[in-house]
C-alpha cells in the first residue's frame, strides 16, 4: 500500500468516526434528551449512555462537555458549576468519542425557545466554520496562525467575540500526537507558523479539527461548532 493509499484509509476512518458522532447527537435530539430542567451533567451522562447503546463506546479522548446559558462563554479548560437548562437557553455539546481507536471531535449548538439573538448566533456558527474551511482549501501553504487570524476576522465581521485561544487542533488515531498548552504547533492559533499541511512526528499527513466558539458577553451566551477539516479531494461519500 502506498503512503497516499494509507492516508486515504486514515481519512476514511476519521470521517467514519465523525459520522457516528453526528449520528449520536442527532439521536439525542430525536429522543428529546435536550429539555429544560435537566442539568448539564445529567445530559452529558445521558449522551454518554446513548453512545454506549448505539456504538458500544465507553472511551472519550477528552472530557465530555455540555454547557448551557452563561456557561457557554467558558473556554474548554474551564470547569464552571453545573447548571440546569432553562426554557429559553442556548447550549452546546463538545464530545470526543473514540470509535475503533479513531478519534472524533464534534461540537454542535442548540437553542431552546425563540430568542432571535441566540438563533442568529446558532445560525452563524456553521456559516463561519464553512468560510474558514473555504479559506483553508484555497490556501495550500496556510499556517495555523494564518487560519486563526482569518477565522477571527470572520467572527468579528459577524459581530461576535471568540471564546478560545485557538480555533482547532490536530486529530487522528488514538492517542494522536500529544498536544498541550506548550505544543503550539499542534493548534490553529497565534504563533503557530508551521504549515498545516505537513507530516506529523510519525511521518503521516496532519489532519485537523476546526473550531468556532462564538460569544456575546453583553447578553451572556455563546455557542460552539467543530468538526474535521479536510481538503475537498480528501472527502469521501
Amino acid at each position: 500500500m502506498s503512503a497516499r493509499e494509507a492516508d486515504l484509509d486514515r481519512i476514511a476512518a476519521l470521517q467514519d468516526a465523525e459520522a457516528k458522532a453526528a449520528e449520536l447527537f442527532d439521536v439525542a435530539v430525536r429522543r428529546g434528551l435536550i429539555v429544560p430542567g435537566k442539568t448539564e451533567r445529567e445530559l452529558s451522562d445521558e449522551v454518554r449512555a446513548l453512545a454506549n447503546e448505539l456504538f458500544g463506546i465507553r472511551r472519550f479522548w477528552h472530557k465530555r462537555i455540555v454547557r448551557a446559558g452563561v456557561n457557554t462563554l467558558e473556554p474548554y479548560r474551564s470547569n464552571p458549576p453545573d447548571r440546569a437548562l432553562q426554557a429559553d437557553d442556548i447550549l452546546f455539546f463538545d464530545f470526543g468519542p473514540i470509535f475503533e481507536e479513531w478519534e472524533a471531535d464534534f461540537g454542535r449548538t442548540y437553542v431552546l425557545g425563540d430568542d432571535p439573538d441566540k438563533h442568529r448566533l446558532a445560525a452563524d456558527l456553521p456559516r463561519i466554520w464553512e468560510r474558514g474551511r473555504e479559506h483553508f482549501r484555497a490556501t495550500p501553504d496556510i499556517t495555523g496562525a494564518e487560519l486563526f487570524t482569518h477565522v477571527l476576522g470572520l467572527i468579528g465581521t459577524a459581530g461576535w467575540g471568540h471564546g478560545a485561544a485557538h480555533a482547532g487542533h490536530l486529530v487522528g488515531e488514538f492517542p494522536h500526537e500529544r498536544i498541550n498548552g506548550d505544543d503550539i504547533d499542534c493548534y490553529i492559533t497565534a504563533g503557530n507558523d508551521r504549515p498545516m499541511r505537513r507530516l506529523d512526528a510519525a511521518g503521516n499527513p496532519c489532519h485537523w479539527i476546526l473550531e468556532v466558539h462564538l460569544t456575546d458577553r453583553e447578553r451572556g451566551f455563546g455557542g460552539f461548532f467543530e468538526q474535521l477539516l479536510l481538503d475537498a479531494s480528501e472527502v469521501h461519500g
